[in-house]
């Protein structure tokens, strides 16, 4: 049997992984700014994290959703204080896009009603309705089509104000990434998370906050939609929770009822997976993460700013976009072919910057030499 053929690969593979570096089965060093798609968020193997699985599969690695665990309402306890939403609820899940999925379901389930708000450039993942909200027809399949869905101009508030006028009492939901990841680091403004927050109450429709990608501590808010000083009714959330092992979760606020049956998963919430994001969130508060998330990043736009073949630097912490012009579209693949750098990409032309957030200022700087050489090359 051979691997189903979907993902375009790097000629690298990897044996070895500390902290922001990787190592290739010849023992060649690599610097990672990406973590894997935003996912190791408090760095490679690290040892508290280490050890916490290590301790727990000593224990029991997993039991279903059948008994009581305690694990789940320890990660709930401090999750709600690490984001400060302790009367919010915790469903936990496995990934980001089953977290979308509930998220969705839950706020039709709440309303009675059907129709979505999406926004122009986002990706909201791959399962049935977290791909129906998700900009990008080629990945839609014909029974993933829905009428059901309208994409509205991101931070456009007029157009949502127009839209919500005309269908106020039809509108379920209106899902919404902080920062779009795959639409190439684009921030969404505080006017429009207002407006959104606003129409939401008026119509009683549901706020998402999809922070899959650009939550959990990754742009110095736990948030990213903190900064704009509103509350969402739903926040979804994956990727760095767990550091790379499987885990996504839904914080619901207080106005969603819960019954038996509601919502259901077999994995979410297992033992290994509480292990993990417990461990996550002992690293984040121990090492004060989002204050560094937020100093290096910082120190990255600046420096990045300045460099005269950058067309603009977007995002918040450690989330960070570099637009290029169309000619340097190759300093992508060449800073990890002839530097040794992990980056990522979204289009047009942006080179995404997603590392862990104990990112250190000595391999920034490592970063911002690489970057210097490509650009002059």
């Amino acid at each position: 049997m051979e691997l189903f053929n979907v993902y375009p690969l790097n000629p690298i593979q990897i044996e070895r992984a500390k902290g922001s570096c990787v190592w290739d089965e010849q023992g060649n060093q690599y610097l990672d700014l990406y973590g894997g798609h935003a996912v190791i968020s408090i760095g490679h193997s690290h040892p508290h994290y280490v050890e916490a699985l290590r301790s727990q599969l000593d224990k029991v690695g997993f039991y279903s959703n059948s008994i009581i665990n305690p694990l789940q309402e320890e990660l709930a306890e401090k999750l709600g204080r690490a984001c400060g939403k302790s009367d919010y609820r915790l469903f936990l899940v496995n990934s980001g896009a089953e977290a979308n999925e509930n998220a969705l379901k839950l706020a039709s389930f709440h309303t009675g009603r059907k129709r979505i708000i999406a926004f122009r450039g986002a990706f909201h993942g791959r399962t049935s309705l977290a791909v129906a909200v998700t900009d990008n027809p080629k990945i839609i399949a014909p029974v993933n089509q829905t009428d059901q869905v309208v994409f509205l101009p991101y931070n456009d508030v007029e157009a949502l104000q127009t839209y919500f006028s005309a269908h106020r009492d039809e509108i379920a939901a209106v899902i919404v990434e902080g920062i779009q990841g795959v639409g190439g680091i684009r921030e969404a403004s505080i006017p429009f998370l207002k407006a959104i927050r606003e129409q939401c109450d008026l119509s009683g429709a549901v706020f998402i906050a999809d922070s899959v990608q650009c939550g959990y501590g990754r742009t110095g808010d736990f948030f990213s939609h903190d900064y704009a000083g509103v509350l969402a009714d739903m926040y979804t959330t994956a990727k760095g929770m767990g550091n790379g092992f499987p885990i996504g979760g839904v914080i619901i606020s207080p106005r969603f009822e819960a019954s038996f049956g509601l919502l259901g998963t077999t994995f979410g919430g297992n033992h290994l997976a509480c292990a993990a994001a417990i461990a996550v969130l002992d690293v984040m508060e121990k090492e004060d993460l989002l204050a560094n998330a937020s100093t290096i990043g910082s120190y990255l736009k600046k420096e990045l700013a300045q460099f005269s073949r950058v067309s603009e630097v977007r995002g918040r912490g450690l989330m960070i976009g570099i637009e290029l012009p169309e000619d340097l579209a190759h300093v992508k693949k060449d800073l990890l072919i002839k530097n040794r750098i992990f980056t990522g990409e979204a289009k047009p032309n942006v080179v995404r910057l997603l590392p862990a957030m104990n990112l250190t200022k000595a391999h920034a700087d490592q970063f911002l030499q690489a970057f210097h050489e490509r650009l002059n090359a």
